[in-house]
């Protein structure tokens, strides 16, 4: 038995509409939404009384999906552990190829996105930026520099 492929990304917000809207204006499009709740998701959770609204948005060209969730009950926990810091045990960073750097880093400011540090060139491969987007969510912008 053998893994079939990786499927998505979680994250858990407490503002499902401006995670969608940030991740829109990267280029990511909603498959979908839906609101989970009942016993099947208490038993897979063991969370009783589970109620959650999501939206599984897709990359552009199929590669990659992240879901976004919001959970109504049981309110979500870590509100105060710090979620923004890039050397946090855990969660990293999300990573997105993009055309154009700078141009993604001001769309996206309109949504709130925060540059950490600036956008430096790699070698001679990628020009890259690290952003704190909603809700401190780490997001990490590559472009292509390759001649």
């Amino acid at each position: 038995m053998s893994m079939l492929r990786m499927d998505h990304v979680g994250l858990i917000v407490e503002d499902l509409e401006a995670a969608i809207s940030f991740f829109e204006t990267l280029g990511l499009q909603v498959e979908g939404r839906a609101e989970v709740g009942g016993e099947w998701a208490e038993r897979v959770t063991a969370l009783p009384g589970m109620r959650t609204r999501i939206a599984m948005l897709a990359a552009p060209d199929g590669s990659g999906r992240i879901e976004v969730g919001a959970f109504d009950s049981p309110a979500a926990v870590g509100r105060d552990r710090p979620r923004d810091e890039p050397h946090a045990l855990g969660y990293r960073s999300l990573m997105f190829e993009v055309d154009d750097v700078d141009a993604n880093v001001e769309r996206l400011a309109a949504h709130g996105a925060t540059l950490i540090g600036e956008a430096a060139t790699y070698e001679d491969s990628y020009r890259m930026c690290y952003l704190r987007g909603p809700e401190g969510i780490l997001v990490a912008l590559a472009e292509s520099v390759r001649s």
